[in-house]
């Protein structure tokens, strides 16, 4: 494959810095000590493990406005990786923007899970977008095939002006489509570079937020711009069949680079991990990959020793703490 290119936060500036998360009331924390910039720069590609790549190309081709930058087969040594073998042949997708960057969603075929519903399991759960205009785009996916699961609407009870719709596509995975309607150049948000651009959040769920927290923000130093908040009810109430005055535990730690976070999601503790057919990928949300500078500044076990499967990059994969894949790409960008 080659490579596709201080406590007591207020709502409204936790919601200005976190996307398309419904706060309702901080959570008064200190923030991890942040001595260094964070060792993972930003969300290169989000993959998606899908029992069927022609609906996913043809639902975000068709109305996501995506391009299929590449396709192929996953290597063996990719796979291993991966930790997943039996992976090894199976096709897969690069799916790109319309604006062309080079942050990709990647489609990888995997075995059917009838029962797997969205986000009622551990591990990566949500793909957020920045959008330009998320009102005209839901205008388009009305009539799509894509599930509206929620908005549009103001974030905070509407009085951000960051927007966002959700919605679920054709491998249960579930996409936030968010965009800035203030002033763009003061938002912490990414530009968008098109009606649709790249993913700059994923969601991350467990039962534990602080341990959660504290690997990624040790482990990465993630930690100094990392915020803490909950939300009533909402979209997680909402997938698991939950009541609407359920409290949700909910975090943020930041990448290097603007407008790249990960989102951490305390689910209630009668959830559990997530289980893909053996060998293969999770289905929905399967993996996230990051760029990092450097693999040897590290200090973890990877599955298997660095690979170079990305056009001479290297690469490695971890098991987090809820289970979930993450996929680390080595590219020095500053």
């Amino acid at each position: 494959m080659t490579d596709a290119r201080s406590s007591d936060l207020s709502r409204k500036t936790f919601l200005t810095l976190s996307g398309a998360a419904a706060a309702t009331a901080a959570l008064p924390r200190s923030p991890l000590a942040q001595e260094t910039k964070p060792l993972l720069s930003r969300i290169k590609m989000a993959t998606i493990g899908a029992p069927s790549l022609d609906a996913v190309e043809r639902w975000y081709t068709t109305w996501l406005h995506y391009t299929v930058h590449e396709r192929g087969t996953i290597s063996e040594a990719l796979a291993a990786s991966w930790g997943t073998p039996n992976t090894a042949g199976r096709p897969y997708l690069l799916l790109q923007s319309a604006a062309g960057d080079d942050v990709y969603i990647r489609v990888v075929e995997v075995d059917p899970i009838p029962d797997y519903k969205a986000m009622t399991t551990w591990g990566w759960n949500a793909i957020e977008i920045i959008c330009d205009d998320v009102d005209a785009l839901h205008e388009e996916l009305k009539t799509s095939a894509f599930t509206h699961l929620a908005g549009p609407a103001n974030l905070m009870g509407g009085t951000s002006s960051i927007r966002a719709v959700q919605y679920k596509g054709p491998a249960e995975e579930v996409i936030y489509l968010t965009c800035e309607t203030g002033d763009r150049s003061t938002s912490n948000l990414p530009l968008p570079r098109g009606p649709v651009d790249r993913p700059f959040i994923m969601v991350l769920a467990g039962t534990n937020l602080d341990e959660m927290e504290r690997f990624y923000g040790e482990t990465f130093n993630m930690g100094g711009g990392g915020y803490r908040f909950t939300s009533t009810g909402g979209l997680i109430s909402q997938m698991q069949n939950r009541s609407d005055d359920l409290i949700y535990n909910i975090g943020l730690v930041r990448c290097g680079e603007k407008g790249n976070n990960i989102e951490l999601d305390e689910y209630p503790p009668d959830t559990g991990p997530r289980q893909p057919v053996a060998g293969q990928l999770p289905q929905g949300c399967a993996m996230t990959t990051f760029n990092c500078d450097d693999l040897d500044a590290i200090d973890l076990e990877f599955i298997t020793k660095p690979i170079m499967e990305y056009d001479g990059k290297r690469s490695a994969v971890f098991g987090g703490p809820t289970g979930e894949l993450t996929e680390l790409i080595e590219d020095k960008r500053s």
